[in-house]
């Protein structure tokens, strides 16, 4: 195995799958990266037995072409020293030694059969398919992700889940106290289906949609699923069990109705949240005609702080609770200039939608967040 690669593209393509190594592998082959040159394509593959993730390099220049897992770690701190340059990697099946020379020196490292590499798990024949583009796949994960639990009693909120229909698809992710579903109604099924895609690689698999234009061909099955471009794969194993009908806690009748601007509103959280209990994170919210007075104190340490944002409003005083955190987190996620806030009352959830121009933009899509109130004590 003979070739010459540039220094620099080669250490952005193993830096986007290394992060799928896990530091505490069982089997020491997975501390490798696989290499494997055919047709003038280097395909790297980088898996934790849960989930592999492989690239594609393009290679203008090979003499020989073959398999091999390289250690991962000794590789890519070293390349990160280089400055770009050609690369000549020499690689014996036989001896299982790997020789990389530059301009100006030469390492020599051992290296591991390509055979003893775990293979990419595999999909039933009966699985369901989809394409999506992927800007559409990348905004939902990104919507989402930050919505999951870490949950070991219920696993299945650990992750994002992908409602199929035959009239779109929708990526919800919730933690039981926060929701967010983001619906995409241009992409349509041929049957209604379902998974949950674990945090895990759904982090990695948004790291990975940037860089490729194309769109995205998904395959799962009731265990695994698939995704793929002509730049990268992603293969992974699925949560299982059931996520919870979502639908049924998104409250309905919302009379009250507060339209504030999103930047505004969330500084002032930030500000104001600086002084709120490290216990609770309370932070309250008293909406009075086009005002929202917020309001945080920690007794303990005999601090407060109150901030005032102008709002739209036309209904009867209202006080009402959230976590900070959690909060602050739904602003930042929210893309519009302006939120709608929506509410029935102090002790029911409060929904989160982006205001839209609907006269000059096209709706191709719907985002809702959700967050359970925390009771205001007397």
């Amino acid at each position: 195995m003979k070739f010459i690669v540039s220094s620099s593209e080669l250490l952005s393509s193993l830096s986007s799958i290394n992060k799928v190594i896990s530091s505490k592998n069982t089997l020491p082959i997975l501390d490798n990266i696989l290499f494997n040159l055919e047709n003038n394509i280097l395909t790297l593959t980088a898996s934790d037995m849960e989930t592999t993730l492989s690239v594609t390099l393009p290679i203008n220049t090979v003499e020989r072409e073959g398999a091999i897992a390289v250690p991962a770690k000794l590789l890519i701190d070293t390349l990160k020293e280089f400055p770009d340059q050609p690369l000549t990697i020499v690689i014996d099946t036989d001896t299982l030694m790997a020789e990389i020379t530059w301009a100006t020196g030469i390492f020599r490292t051992p290296c591991s059969p390509a055979d003893e590499y775990p293979q990419m798990q595999t999909i039933k024949e009966s699985c369901n398919e989809l394409t999506i583009a992927s800007e559409q796949l990348m905004e939902g994960i990104s919507k989402t992700i930050f919505a999951t639990a870490d949950d070991e009693l219920r696993p299945a909120m650990n992750g994002v889940f992908f409602d199929i229909k035959t009239d779109g698809l929708t990526f919800v992710a919730s933690d039981a106290h926060k929701l967010v579903r983001f619906r995409l109604l241009t992409l349509q099924a041929e049957q209604d289906c379902s998974f949950i895609l674990p945090k895990k690689p759904a982090i990695f698999l948004k790291g990975l949609l940037p860089k490729s234009g194309e769109s995205i061909n998904l395959k799962f099955d009731d265990r695994h699923a698939i995704f793929s471009s002509p730049n990268f794969s992603m293969s992974c194993r699925l949560i299982e069990g059931m996520f919870p009908a979502y639908n049924s806690v998104i409250p309905l009748d919302n009379p009250k109705k507060i339209v504030v601007d999103r930047l505004e509103f969330l500084a002032a959280i930030r500000r104001v949240s600086v002084f709120s209990s490290q216990a609770s994170n309370l932070i309250k919210l008293k909406i009075e005609g086009n005002n929202i007075d917020i309001s945080a104190q920690d007794l303990d340490f005999s601090i407060s702080a109150n901030d005032k944002v102008a709002c739209k409003y036309e209904n009867e005083d209202l006080e009402i609770g959230f976590k900070s955190t959690f909060l602050a987190e739904i602003l930042a996620n929210i893309p519009s200039t302006e939120v709608s806030i929506e509410l029935a009352d102090s002790a029911r959830a409060g929904l989160f939608i982006p205001v839209v121009d609907t006269d000059s933009e096209e709706i191709t899509d719907d985002l809702l967040m959700l967050l359970m109130p925390i009771v205001i004590g007397i």
